[in-house]
């Protein structure tokens, strides 16, 4: 388990972290969800020994790690950009850092054979990292960080270099990878699809503290305000409330609650419509049905519709606000 409490940390004047506490249960794969410059990646390597917190500890099974070295915390570090050694073979690199601790030459061979089964990586032993895919050097990356049998996998941003196709595959990679070797994972990300698909857990941050921590479905459809409302999926204004593209329905008549807006383009994606509505006050509008929703209703261009939310948004988040930020760290 990883207990952080009391962390803060400043760059000059910039405040990239501000007095965070967070438990992350061991044996989860959480995710550090945030824009730009919401300290998730200072978070990440104040946990991993790669910086130093102005104030707060940082626990690992019990034991505080603080001030503790980043090569005694027993963590495996996954970067985006892989770090790979490129003089070294696929072996060699997820040897390295078994070698470094002198283990047997026997066990070592074992050990690497049995994780490049794991990664998919075998029959690509004797290739050199300039041979493989970028989805096959990140595998490797991830196997290097587990030969170790590290406490804490840390992983930072790994697959933001890639291309979308090749992410959404090392994605669902990933999760199958934490249930087959099950090991306390970090992973941080500005990805919000990849954080929903892939974690137990997703803390999101904004400007230095943590918004709201908890299971995926729960920070979806129970918003604790609308920075993680907007942040986690689409949405769109109507009236005063933030409310999600699907919980809204068109009509072609009037009825209570609704309001008169106008048809601007139909978008066809799939099973999905979006629809994408003007107000009468000038606002813009999207709302999402299914594509036989949206026969029935024949939409067209400069159509006029009313519309109306069936579960307002504003009633998900109103209970968590009222209840006052929690005393004790956050646990996800």
């Amino acid at each position: 388990m990883i207990s952080v409490t009391g962390v803060s940390k400043r760059f000059g004047d910039f405040q990239a972290l501000d007095d965070v506490s967070l438990e992350v249960p061991e044996g989860s794969l959480t995710a550090l969800l945030g824009p730009s410059g919401s300290g998730k990646s200072t978070l990440l390597r104040i946990v991993a020994g790669l910086e130093a917190p102005d104030a707060g500890d940082v626990v690992i099974d019990g034991r505080n790690q603080t001030g503790v070295p980043a090569q005694r915390r027993e963590i495996g570090f996954v970067f985006q950009h892989y770090a790979a050694f490129k003089h070294m073979s696929v072996r060699e690199n997820v040897a390295f850092g078994l070698k470094i601790r002198k283990r047997p030459k026997a066990e070592i061979a074992a050990r690497v054979d049995e994780l490049l089964g794991i990664v998919g990586l075998s029959g690509y032993q004797d290739r050199y990292p300039s041979q493989l895919s970028g989805g096959q050097r990140q595998r490797m990356a991830l196997a290097r960080a587990l030969a170790v049998e590290p406490r804490v996998l840390l992983l930072d941003e790994p697959f933001g270099a890639l291309d979308a196709n090749v992410r959404a595959d090392l994605r669902r990679w990933l999760r199958r990878l934490h249930e087959e070797v099950p090991v306390t994972t970090v992973i941080v990300t500005h990805d919000q699809e990849e954080a929903m698909e892939i974690t137990d857990r997703i803390a999101v941050m904004h400007d230095g503290r943590i918004a709201q921590v908890g299971p995926p479905r729960e920070l979806y459809e129970q918003p604790a305000d609308d920075f993680v409302m907007s942040f986690l999926g689409p949405v769109s204004r109507l009236g005063e409330q933030l409310v999600r593209p699907h919980d809204l329905r068109i009509t072609a008549d009037a009825r209570d609650g609704a309001l008169e807006a106008m048809v601007t383009r139909v978008v066809h994606l799939g099973f999905e419509v979006r629809v994408e509505l003007v107000l009468g006050d000038g606002a813009s509008l999207a709302v999402q049905v299914t594509r036989g929703e949206a026969e029935a209703l024949e939409l067209r261009s400069g159509d006029i519709v009313w519309v109306a939310s069936d579960r307002p948004a504003g009633e998900a988040f109103t209970a968590l606000r009222s209840g006052g930020a929690p005393d004790a760290p956050l646990s996800v």
